[in-house]
Order: C-alpha cells, then structure tokens, then sequence
C-alpha cells in the first residue's frame, strides 16, 4: 500500500480519526493499531503477515526470558538463539538464492557440484527493517538498556504502519515509552507533520519518479547506447533519485506518526552538503548508521582495538551494510568502497603529526565536490544489475564525449538542482515555513495543502513507481 495513492488516503483517513476516538483508552487502541498495521502490511500479500507474528512473538519470548536469566551464560545462550532466527528467516528470505549462486559458482571453478537449487524466493517488504527493529530491542534487553515490556506493546512497536515497510529504523527506547500514555491531540506538530507529508510527497512523487522516468532508468538499463554526458548526468541523476524517493518516504512517515500523535527519530540530515564520508554517514539514513554502529562497529571492537583493528572494523561494517542492502555482489561492492573511503579518512587523521586543515569556505567546498562523487561512484555499483552493467557505465563516463544527448534536458538539470541545492537552504527555513503555515486559519491551511497537492499531482509523471527502499 503506497503512502501516494488513493488506497492510502482512504485506509489512512479512516484509521486515523478511529485511532483518536480509542486513544484515550490504550488497552483498545493498541490492538487497534496492531490490527490496522496488519491490515497495511497484508495488502500486498496477507500470508507475510504469519512471519511478521511469528517474529514478533519470537523476540518477545527470548527477550522476557534474557531478561529473567539468572546467569551470564544463560542469557547469552539466549541472546545468540534469539539472533540465529532472526537472522536465519532474514537470510533464508532476502539471501537463500544470492547464496546457492556465489557457491554453485565457485564450486564448478574447481570442478565440484552443489545439490543445491535456486527457489526464486519472494522477498517479503521490510524484511529488513523490522528485523533489524527485533534485533535492537533484544540485544538492549541483554545490554540491560531496556527492560522487554509487554506483548500487546511489543507488536506496536514492531508492526506500527508508518515505519513498517521502510522505515526509520526506530529503537524500542524511541516508541515503546510513547505507547504508556494516551497522546494528546491538542499537542500534535500539525505544522511538521504536513509540512513533512508534502514535501515528502514532491520529493517522491515529481523529482524522483521524475529522474527514473526522464533519464536513470533508460541510461543503466543500456548504458553502451548513451553518450558520456548523459551518464554522467544520469548518475547524478540517480544520487537525487535515490535521495528524494528514500528521504521523501521517511519524511512522509514521520509526519504520518506525528499526526497520530507519535515521535520518530529524523532519518535524512542535508547528506550531499557533507565534507567527509564519515560526515555522510552521520547524515545519511540515520537511524540505519547508528544501528550500525552499535550493533555491528562497537561490538566487533569499534576503535578500541588499535588502528589496523580499528579499519578493519570499519571495513566489515560497510560490506555488512552493503549485504544488508541487496542480496548481490554489487551491493558489497558498494559497502567496501565506503568501507576503504571511512578507513582511509580515519588513516589520515591517525598519522603522527595530523594537523585538522583550517575549515575555510574553500576548503569545505572542494570537500564536499569530493565527497559527493565519491559516493555518487559507489550509486554507480549500487544501482547496476551487475558488474559488466557497472563497468558499461564506468567505461562509457570516458569513451563517448561529444556524441548527442538528448536526455539531458533543461527539466533534469533543473530537477537535479533542485534536489541538491535545497541541502544547502538555511537550517530555520524549514522551521520558518512551519511557523508560517501554523499562523495561518484552518481554512488556509486546507488550501495551501489542497494546492502543493494538486501542484504535485500535476508535476509527477503518470503512476506512482514503488519505493527504491521496499525491496531491501
């Protein structure tokens, strides 16, 4: 059920009065909302909603059990049950075929055959996300961060519709505390959360699904029959794509919980402004950076270790990342040139003698022209289907200067533009135009938000293509 269209106008305009009327009363309205989240997540297909139930009561179970272990060695034993099946269903589903291939590969180099086959297993939407949500709350149950609360509210927090599919990953400690007391409708950020919603939807719905359509996805799909200029346009083409479409989801789900009277954690911070890949990565999907960090960095050693630990750490958690994101080697490919770019950052500010370069104007635009390619050629292996597909651009970025282009348009510069330099508006504009809409009568309000939508519909191109973060 995508948040642009009809089917979740009427799903959300009759969830969220109801979800008002119960809130007073949480012992019904959280197995309302359970309920209404379930609704959402089996549009798609109703049979996914048994393995989002079964994880649900999975975690739940091993969670309150670590919690009353009486020894070190229990709890832990419980911890690493909790993780094989969280991590079994999530590799079984996402990484079952990605497996069997590479292995079947490298098996037949040296003359072996595998009695293994290929399932061309549906994957199901936000896999990943919400067992990455399930993995947080159980190891901070073990870490004794977080005291496992109960099943009725366990399910909210792991099936709540606004992060479901894509998320923000949002930690047990961020919503679970939210779920003890009714919200209070008199006290809803009404300002941010439309604010959020439209923008959200002019980022997915006309930059986004307009760069797809008028260049990305004609470029990558045959790579060899355009000229260097419309690669290279193309690809930063897809650095704006793939920003509106994630960024414009996680805006719209926000202000779709705050409308319902619950705070997320902010996702997307400006992340083309940044001067370093680390300064990206603090910027960048968010909630997903700092999973990684505590759940994958700190664990494997995080900077305690000494350098060369301390760069392999960094190394393994982007190939992890990378894995995380797509089940193919281009993904990894992808994790380990951010992995070797955040080792070699922290490598120069680890030798003898480093001296932090004044920050000057200059300085900080040459790094952050820097920056931006390098991850916009990391986009190159993120969005190839393969490496020859990768290589076909690579290669071509060099080979075809002066040949016609005629997919780069005044439309796609403008809206490439558009995407980037709106990183480097004031940080108070946002909280000004709030401000602004909030003094503005009810019936302005309706207006202003009856125009963006209508300006929004008219812009986009016809339909609405899923979300890119849905099918990781």
């Amino acid at each position: 059920m995508l948040f642009p269209t009809s089917t979740f106008a009427v799903f959300f305009l009759i969830v969220l009065p109801l979800s008002w009327l119960l809130m007073p009363k949480v012992h019904r309205w959280r197995p309302f909302i359970v309920v209404a989240s379930y609704v959402f997540y089996s549009w798609w297909d109703w049979r996914f909603i048994f393995l989002l139930a079964g994880c649900t009561i999975w975690n739940q179970l091993l969670a309150v059990r670590i919690h009353h272990a009486t020894s070190q060695a229990q709890r832990k034993a419980l911890l690493w049950l909790a993780l094989a099946g969280d991590l079994g269903v999530l590799a079984y589903f996402k990484y079952y075929d990605f497996f069997v291939d590479s292995s079947q590969s490298m098996a037949t180099v040296v003359g072996l055959d595998l009695p293994f086959s290929l399932k061309t297993i549906i994957l199901p939407v936000g896999i990943s996300f919400y067992t990455f949500m399930a993995i947080s709350y159980v190891v901070d149950t073990y870490r004794g961060d977080f005291v496992p609360t109960t099943l009725e509210k366990f399910a909210v927090y792991l099936s709540f519709f606004p992060h479901l599919v894509a998320g923000p990953i949002v930690r047990g400690g961020e919503l679970i505390p939210q779920l003890d007391t009714p919200r209070n409708p008199r006290r809803v950020d009404t300002s941010r959360a439309f604010y959020l919603i439209a923008t959200g939807l002019f980022k997915k719905v006309v930059i986004a699904n307009y760069l797809a359509s008028s260049i990305v996805d004609e470029v990558f799909a045959a790579p060899g029959q355009h000229s260097s200029l419309e690669i290279l346009i193309a690809v930063y083409a897809y650095a704006v794509q793939i920003y509106a479409d994630f960024s414009g989801y996680t805006d719209i789900a926000i202000g779709i919980a705050l409308l319902l009277g619950f705070t997320f954690p902010r996702n997307f911070d400006s992340p083309y402004a940044a001067v370093s890949l680390q300064d990206f990565w603090r910027r960048w999907h968010m909630t997903l950076s700092r999973w990684l960090r505590d759940y994958v960095y700190i664990p494997l050693g995080g900077s305690r270790k000494g350098k060369v630990i301390t760069y392999r750490n960094l190394l393994l958690t982007m190939l992890l990342g990378g894995l995380w994101h797509g089940a193919g080697w281009t993904f990894i490919v992808w994790g380990g040139i951010h992995g070797v770019g955040l080792a070699v950052e922290r490598w120069r500010r680890d030798r003898p003698g480093y001296v932090e370069p004044r920050d000057t104007f200059r300085r900080r635009a040459i790094s952050r022209v820097i920056t931006f390619n390098l991850v916009c050629l990391a986009w190159i292996f993120f969005r190839a289907d393969s490496f020859a597909a990768a290589w076909d651009i690579l290669t071509g970025l060099f080979t075809r200067w002066g040949e016609a282009s005629p997919l780069v348009t005044s439309g796609v510069l403008l809206a490439i533009a558009v995407g980037i330099g709106s990183q480097y508006l004031p940080a108070r504009f946002p909280y000004w135009v709030m401000d602004r809409f909030g003094r503005l009568p009810v019936a302005g309000q309706a207006a202003v938000l009856a125009v963006a939508l209508m300006l929004t519909n008219t812009m986009g191109p016809e339909g609405v293509a899923p979300f890119i973060y849905f099918r990781f």
